[in-house]
Order: C-alpha cells, then structure tokens, then sequence
C-alpha cells in the first residue's frame, strides 16, 4: 500500500517511497513471489498493480504515480483485506508506505499473515503516527 496524499509531497517523500517501493518489487522479484499494489489519496484508493506473479521493474512504472488530497487509510486497509482474503494458499504480507498524516487508525487486516509499516515521516514536529500504528498492529517498523 502507498500513501500518495499530498503530505507525502512534502520533503520528497513520495520519491523515497517510490524508491522504497522499487526495492521491494526487485526483491520480490528475486524471489518470485506474487506481488499488488494500492495507492491510496483523497478518496480513491487505486488498485495500480492487480495481483500476479513479480517482475522485473524500474523508475518508468512508478514515475506517474501523483500525490495529492487526504489519506484515505482506512478506505486502503479495508481494500488490502478483500486482496489478501482472496490468497489464503500463500503467506501474505502487507507493506504499508507512509508518512503517517491521518486521523484514521483502522485495525491491522486479519488477513494479512505479516504487517510491515515504512514510516517516510519527515515534519519539524514529528507526529509519530505511523510508529503508532505499527505498534497497534504489532507490525515490524522501519523508519525510511
């Protein structure tokens, strides 16, 4: 999932989580694993990649993808549910990419086996929520 509300425009946040996003795709790649992917802003949360098996990417696939609007986190992770709930064959992990700027706190996904929260928060007066999030959902943290 990528948070492309326009407070990810900020600090060239969107670009470090697209750049995130490109490792993640190359390591999933590696190791041939099935990958999709959710943007998510305003109120639209937008299936970019629909489930398949990875493959080979690079900086012309994620350049179009804008940011701008609210955060509609909650709209993304109920979305996220109806995508893992569908593969209960394979081990599903959620990656979640942003900075955090939303009110919402919706509930980790029962569907997803292993939640990992990328925090791309970079203001003068950190809001933390992000690493919040993660602990309520007792997903791994990583700071980008």
């Amino acid at each position: 999932m990528l948070d492309c509300s326009a407070s990810m425009r900020h600090d060239g946040q969107l670009a470090r989580a697209k750049g995130q996003l490109l490792a993640l795709m190359q390591e999933a790649y590696q190791r041939r694993d099935h990958v999709a992917l959710l943007c998510f802003a305003g109120d639209v949360v937008e299936l970019r990649l629909p489930p398949r098996r990875a493959s080979a990417w690079n900086d012309d696939w994620v350049a179009p993808i804008a940011a701008g609007g609210g955060t509609p986190l909650a709209l993304g992770v109920q979305r996220a549910q109806q995508l893992l709930a569908k593969h209960e064959t394979r081990q599903r992990w959620l990656w979640l990419l942003t900075d955090g700027r939303s009110n919402e706190s919706p509930a980790r996904p029962a569907a997803a086996d292993v939640a990992c929260v990328m925090d791309f928060e970079r203001a003068r007066t950190p809001l933390h929520r992000a690493r919040q999030l993660a602990a309520q959902w007792d997903a791994r943290y990583l700071s980008a």
